[in-house]
């Protein structure tokens, strides 16, 4: 892929730091950030945001909390000072010092509150892990809204480039397809460019009813008194932005449109054509 730029702004990588994605684009990502020191830089910097941000928001444990975990360890240890200091012989007639040394009660406390700090510190870095889990998900969700957001505005971005196009055209000609009896209130506007061959229908004004999965709009030109068929497009709201370039076609005299069944057909049906107009 030689546009890097274009894949760093799907998204992928910040999902690969966060691992949300598959093996297979986790290994397409190392692959590419191999390949592309530009890829591996942005992962070195999405990391180090990450990090820096989850540092930043990170939850401390109250106050109070450290005294009830000691309390409640100290209370509850068994009481381990009553080791034996002297033995007997064989003989039962001597006494022998036993090899056992004796812990003292300071030592025992030592090992105590040491243990107690250690159960502390796990439960702080397991406040600390929920907290930057949570951060994570914020991160995730952040993500995912501005990548829709990006979409939406590509797709603004695509529609306006189209329309100055037209305008700039001096041989364009904007065209009103008008409903027919099975669609009275139906219209579809087009734009055509004769010389480059050019067709394009505002999916922004349309008026046709939505089609289900099984049917789609198919757009035709009558040529030298056949018709032509310059593609399917659907009317559901996923479609509906901006202008979409259908087939090109030069010397047509009609346009009309047709509801057909899914991918389209070789000729139109007559009697499901919803708009047409005369050029």
């Amino acid at each position: 892929m030689e546009n890097f730029k274009a894949y760093i702004e799907t998204g992928i990588l910040e999902l690969y730091v966060l691992g949300d994605i598959s093996q297979a684009e986790k290994l397409q990502v190392e692959e590419m950030a191999e390949k592309y020191p530009e890829i591996k830089a942005e992962l070195a910097e999405i990391e180090r945001s990450l990090e820096a941000y989850a540092l930043q928001n990170a939850v401390q444990p109250p106050d109070h909390l450290r005294e009830r975990v000691l309390n409640s360890l100290v209370t509850n240890f068994a009481n381990d000072n009553n080791f034996p200091t002297k033995g007997r012989t064989h003989d039962d007639n001597e006494d022998v010092r036993d090899n056992v040394i004796t812990f003292t009660g300071r030592s025992n406390n030592f090992y105590k509150y040491a243990f107690a700090a250690s159960m502390l510190a796990l439960i702080a870095s397991l406040f600390g892990i929920y907290s930057l889990n949570n951060q994570l998900q914020q991160s995730q969700e952040t993500i995912a809204s501005l990548r829709i957001k990006n979409t939406s505005f590509a797709n603004q971005v695509n529609y306006i480039e189209n329309e100055v196009t037209v305008l700039r055209d001096p041989e364009a000609k904007v065209l009103k397809l008008q409903g027919l009896p099975k669609a009275p209130g139906a219209q579809l506007t087009i734009a055509w460019m004769p010389k480059k061959k050019k067709v394009m229908i505002n999916l922004e004004d349309m008026k046709l009813a939505a089609n289900d999965k099984d049917h789609q709009y198919q757009l035709w030109a009558i040529v030298d008194g056949k018709p032509v068929n310059l593609g399917v497009f659907d009317a559901a709201k996923a479609d509906t932005a901006g202008m979409k370039e259908m087939k090109p076609v030069s010397n047509a005299v009609m346009f009309a449109v047709t509801l057909e069944k899914h991918g389209g057909v070789p000729s139109p049906t007559m009697s499901e054509m919803v708009v047409a107009a005369k050029i």
